[in-house]
């Protein structure tokens, strides 16, 4: 543990687009593409935008020569960072790492967006700074625990999205190792993200995303302009390990560093709700498949989850069956299941159709959630759940140890452009929306970053 902070910044400082995996390269690609779809939505759709937008105004931080995607306004780095940040995780529909209960791309991208317009960088180096990014912020959620990290209140993502995003930005700004060093040593000042949003349906989930994007891009800047960071931000006496966490295994932060590929371990979202919903959702649409039930012939419907899964979208069970609003909603079991049932699927528009909506609500209510066994067997590695019904006075059960979109059981990617359609159409031309597609999946020919943005208008 005594050399973990110069270790990654070690590896920060020589990564390079020719160290990595065809595999890294293209899955990357894919979780870029995903993530801009969602930015585009959001943009154009989530509640908590127009606040934001405005509060950016209010700072006078509009005119700058970043910019976000589905705006025409130029942005300075940090709010264009800050924003998209914000966007990338407004929908909860952005890609997880199982293990360490974490979004990367939102933060990572964000921040290493911005970083690559300041310096007009390529394709290539857009690629390397965002898995840079993902194998800092994920290793160092693996080495903290997730659970442990929860309990003290903490939100991953954005607590180690900060570390993730000043990588990421240091990457495309070319800090050197000690210059690294002192970015996360700046970083960890900046590291914050409460889970009290759970409690009330605020909108500061989103925000601390957007945060540690803006907060890791300053970092990296700070840093290459030579201020000073302390020298063991993980591992020193309060350094991350030791006080977000309680010492965590610092060893799993360093496991097979530059061999194997966290990035590969990220799943994506096919359904717009909190990732631990997801096996469940799979579970009830599979059962309907199968079964070809009717709603009125539904008795019972029983959901079984991890303790982590149930904590943050089953219990308290009450508040979890009547959510009201879009936040509740993404991290209420009962609800996303009833829209399952109803729907027989789940897309971002269902929450509109179905928020305050009777028949919904009142199929949230007979709708239990349990600990299952099986599940707390299988996280943290798997998000998995069990899903009983009884239907016409039989009952069926179907448990789904890993959900749609885990690397195991990846989406294809048709799966992929399919979802950024879906995202993405009502905003935009055809020809656009071919376009941008074209130019990403294409990233690394590319030496123009700011016609991506254009394109997105």
């Amino acid at each position: 543990m005594e050399k973990l902070t110069e270790t990654l910044a070690e590896f920060s400082n020589n990564i390079s687009f020719n160290d990595l995996p065809r595999s890294v390269i293209e899955r990357t690609k894919l979780l870029i593409l995903d993530t801009v779809g969602i930015i585009i939505r959001a943009r154009n759709d989530a509640e908590s935008t127009q606040s934001l937008i405005s509060a950016v105004k209010t700072l006078d931080l509009d005119n700058g020569k970043c910019n976000v995607f589905s705006d025409k306004i130029g942005y300075a780095p940090s709010a264009a960072a800050l924003i998209n940040g914000t966007l990338a995780h407004s929908l909860d529909f952005d890609d997880t790492h199982a293990e360490a209960s974490l979004h990367s791309s939102a933060p990572i991208l964000s921040s290493a967006l911005a970083a690559a317009q300041m310096k007009n960088c390529s394709g290539q180096q857009l690629i390397t700074a965002c898995v840079l990014g993902y194998e800092v912020q994920i290793r160092l959620g693996l080495a903290g625990g997730a659970s442990a990290h929860y309990n003290r209140g903490f939100h991953p993502t954005a607590t180690c999205g900060v570390f993730g995003a000043a990588a990421a930005a240091g990457h495309i700004l070319e800090l050197d190792k000690n210059q690294f060093i002192s970015a996360f040593g700046i970083a960890l000042s900046q590291a914050s993200g409460s889970m009290q949003f759970l409690t009330d349906g605020s909108w500061t989930k989103r925000s601390h995303v957007g945060q540690a994007a803006q907060n890791g891009l300053n970092c990296a800047v700070l840093a290459l302009e030579g201020f000073k960071g302390p020298k063991k931000a993980f591992e020193g006496k309060w350094g991350y390990l030791n006080s977000f966490v309680s010492g965590g295994q610092p060893r799993k932060a360093l496991k097979s560093l530059g061999k194997k590929f966290e990035t590969l371990n990220l799943g994506v979202k096919p359904y717009p709700s909190c990732r631990y919903s997801h096996a469940a959702i799979d579970g009830i649409l599979k059962l309907k498949s199968d079964i070809g039930f009717k709603l009125e012939k539904l008795e019972k419907m029983e959901i079984g989850l991890s303790n982590t899964a149930l904590n943050i979208i089953g219990l308290p069970l009450k508040e979890k069956q009547n959510p009201k609003n879009v936040v509740d909603g993404q991290f209420s079991m009962p609800f996303c299941a009833a829209i399952a049932v109803r729907s027989g699927r789940f897309v971002w528009d269902d929450y509109k159709k179905n928020l305050y909506n009777k028949e919904t609500l009142s199929l949230c209510k007979r709708i239990k959630i349990s600990h299952n066994k099986s599940a707390e067997k299988y996280c943290p590695e798997y998000m998995s759940a069990n899903v009983k019904i009884k239907v016409s006075g039989k009952e069926y059960e179907k448990f789904i140890k890993i959900p749609k979109g885990d690397p195991e059981n990846f989406m294809t990617k048709d799966e992929f452009i399919e979802k950024f359609d879906g995202l993405a159409k009502p905003y935009l031309t055809d020809k656009k929306l071919d376009e941008i597609k074209s130019f990403m999946l294409k990233l690394e020919v590319s030496n123009n970053l700011n016609s991506l943005f254009e394109l997105s208008n």
